[in-house]
């Protein structure tokens, strides 16, 4: 029988057993904007079941610009590279919507119940690859769709996390999501404020037509929801409501 208790939905995909593992060693916390989930290169201490909110996983190297790479929310998990035995990641990762609850395990105890439950490691397995179908996606929206397209796709993307039109966001974060420059940012929002998609103003960004957005997204949005649908639960589109 699915957990119903936890917003998490990895949470909630698992069976009472295979839960009943992992509840004694929860703990629910709150992460405010820009808060660490792991650094480059160090041991991932600690796996995140975010409640709400968003978390981007983002490519930090020396003396280039961050970019991120891949987004998780209430859909997922951070410190994938800890069930994949990786212990680390060249990558980090932190809280770009706060302030964003969340359960809280340390990756030694999330270790220990895979190992006595197949079926809780297979689960999490099967979000790691949801998760790595995301990054590559990103990867070829960034080299084959103009900028509006892909700032309508990742507009989708936290709105399908946060369950919310009003997403609080800077130009500055943004420009780092897509990879472009601010200016690029300015110019992209007020192209799609245009089509009445959405409302921008000074760090907030309101989404006034999920369906017009969609249209614009075309098919650089939906291909990693279906994979995650397919594999873990209902998420994404119409199940976002």
């Amino acid at each position: 029988m699915a957990v119903s208790s936890p917003r998490n939905l990895l949470l909630r995909a698992l069976s009472r057993a295979d839960y009943a593992l992992l509840e004694p060693h929860l703990k629910l916390v709150t992460l405010p904007l820009e808060a660490p989930l792991f650094q480059p290169n160090e041991p991932i201490e600690s796996v995140y079941f975010l409640e709400d909110g968003v978390a981007s996983i983002v490519s930090d190297q020396e003396g280039a610009r961050r970019v991120e790479i891949g987004i998780h929310g209430r859909e997922g998990m951070s410190g994938v590279p800890v069930v994949l035995g990786a212990k680390q990641s060249p990558h980090a990762s932190m809280i770009q919507v706060g302030d964003a609850p969340a359960h809280s395990i340390t990756s030694e105890r999330l270790l220990e119940a895979c190992a006595q439950s197949p079926a809780l490691n297979q689960l999490l397995l099967r979000y790691a690859h949801a998760l790595n179908v995301q990054t590559a996606l990103t990867a070829a929206a960034n080299a084959t769709y103009e900028l509006p397209v892909r700032c309508a796709r990742w507009l989708l993307m936290c709105n399908d996390r946060l369950q919310t039109n009003r997403i609080e966001l800077t130009h500055e974060f943004l420009s780092m999501m897509l990879a472009v420059r601010r200016s690029g940012v300015t110019v992209t929002l007020h192209e799609l404020q245009e089509t009445g998609a959405i409302r921008s103003s000074r760090g907030v960004i309101t989404i006034s037509d999920r369906t017009r957005l969609e249209e614009i997204a075309g098919d650089c949005y939906g291909q990693a929801e279906a994979e995650y649908q397919r594999l873990i639960a209902p998420f994404g589109g119409a199940h976002s409501r």
